[in-house]
């Protein structure tokens, strides 16, 4: 409960995605205002300038190529821009009509003379942008000069060095920028409200699918497995919900095996303690009871009992990781006829085991051997009428493969996948030949992943099964003699 409260002082997905919306929108907003209110005059300069710096290429062009009057009428009609040309003593040779009552007109010769003189000293041009002039011919006292930009340039022609300067006036945009400012309020209102909805949309779409999920996990986390995440909204958002779906039901399926694990081990763990315990009891109050026959019950229920617990026990310590694998190099085909010697008391069973050859491998003697001896179990457990068990080595491409072959019903092709999960069991029934907690192909599964061999099973239902697995042959010229004369 500390944890949840301490998370819900943290801020939500939709308040976060509000407030950088929000932020954002802002920010865009303040792009606005610097850029069309704060530097509308410097851009509407830089404009200008450029302007009349191509108005001057275009003339200096039109010069070179012997362009007539009308020519540089038009252009300067166009674009707004009144020319001048000057000799180098600044005595005026020509002006355009739109130059008449401008700062050109008002350029005296000495002044011309000048102007030429700085552009030569400048390398061929001068720009000056802080040119006035009045508003036409009817100024009066409060008139304030229009502010104008002032170019000037040399050109080389046939006839000799003439000196170009262009004018172009600046018109204040003080009215425009008022327009502007009450354009850019109306927006920004504008540009919020639309933000805000936006936001709210937004969020609701992202939170609302997380919301359903959260939601639907503590449903969950209570162990209400049966319970379905909506796989809906955006893709990452209907990718976790399928995930937890899967882990759903991958936790209703554990418990399932948790419950059939309780009813296994209660049934399992009963019948030995019963038996060890009525046994006892008939020895400790009847007379003459006290037989090795009795004895001998009570042994037997007694080494089922302990194969039970060490079953779950040597699992539990694989999983956990604790288990260190003892390798050695030995006979595994001897380890194999070895571990059948174990089952000559059962006279009913017969265990066939062919071969070609002895195989050494390098492995846990200890392990492999619990695992061969768990598959003939499992063997044995559903072996058909025959009551017969096969096995068999061969051995192929550097690897040894043993199989393990029962003459029972077979595993529906269904359950194939499921067998080598803790605690199942393919016949759920408690028969008495069929005891164990489901946990002997599962060690199997997992000493042999420890071992990094291949192992897997083949059934047809109604014609048994057979259970294999693979490892690597040991070279017989690596085996030093004395191993090979001890096995």
């Amino acid at each position: 409960m500390s944890a949840v409260r301490k998370n819900r002082k943290k801020t939500g997905i939709r308040a976060q995605v509000m407030i950088g919306f929000m932020i954002f929108t802002a920010v865009i907003v303040c792009m606005l205002w610097f850029f069309q209110i704060g530097l509308l005059n410097t851009f509407y300069k830089a404009i200008k300038i450029n302007e009349i710096r191509a108005v001057s290429n275009q003339v200096v062009e039109m010069l070179e190529n012997g362009a007539s009057m009308s020519d540089y009428v038009e252009i300067t009609h166009r674009t707004g821009v009144s020319m001048l040309v000057t000799d180098p003593n600044g005595t005026n040779i020509s002006m355009t009509p739109n130059a008449q009552g401008s700062a050109l007109e008002r350029l005296s010769r000495l002044e011309c003379r000048i102007l030429y003189l700085q552009v030569q000293q400048a390398g061929g041009s001068v720009l000056e942008d802080n040119i006035t002039e009045p508003r036409g011919e009817a100024t009066y006292a409060g008139s304030e000069p229009l502010p104008g930009i002032l170019y000037a340039r040399t050109v080389y022609l046939e006839e000799g060095e003439f000196l170009v300067v262009l004018f172009s006036t600046v018109v204040p945009v003080d009215a425009a920028v008022q327009t502007l400012k009450i354009q850019l309020w109306c927006l920004t209102f504008g540009m919020l409200f639309i933000g805000l909805i936006l936001a709210l949309f937004i969020a609701w779409k992202l939170s609302s699918p997380l919301e359903q999920i959260n939601a639907s996990a503590k449903h969950l986390a209570a162990g209400n497995y049966a319970i379905r995440f909506p796989e809906t909204g955006n893709r990452e958002a209907a990718e976790l919900a399928g995930t937890l779906n899967y882990a759903a039901a991958e936790l209703s399926k554990v418990e399932d095996l948790r419950r059939e694990l309780i009813a296994n081990v209660s049934h399992d763990l009963r019948t030995p303690l019963t038996m060890i315990s009525g046994y006892a009891e008939v020895m400790r109050d009847l007379p003459g009871e006290n037989t090795p026959e009795n004895v001998q019950v009570i042994l037997e229920e007694s080494n089922r009992l302990t194969g039970l617990v060490n079953d779950m026990l040597d699992l539990s310590r694989i999983q956990a990781g604790v288990t260190v694998l003892s390798a050695e190099v030995y006979n595994l085909t001897e380890e194999i006829r070895r571990t059948l010697t174990r089952y000559d008391k059962l006279a009913e069973y017969q265990f066939v085991f062919t071969c070609t050859e002895d195989v050494f491998v390098y492995a846990d003697r200890l392990k492999i051997s619990q695992v061969v001896y768990n598959l003939v179990n499992n063997a044995i457990n559903y072996a058909g009428a025959d009551k017969t068990v096969y096995l068999r080595q061969t051995t192929a491409n550097g690897t040894v493969r043993v199989e393990i072959t029962d003459t029972g019903a077979g595993i529906p092709a269904e359950q194939l996948p499921y067998i080598w999960e803790r605690y199942y069991k393919v016949d759920k029934a408690h028969r008495r030949a069929q005891v164990g907690t489901g946990l002997g192909l599962s060690i199997v599964k997992n000493i042999l992943d420890l071992h990094g061999g291949r192992y897997g099973v083949q059934s047809v239902e109604g014609h048994g099964s057979t259970f294999w697995f693979e490892l690597p042959v040991y070279p017989v010229q690596a085996v030093h003699p004395e191993e090979m004369r001890r096995e």
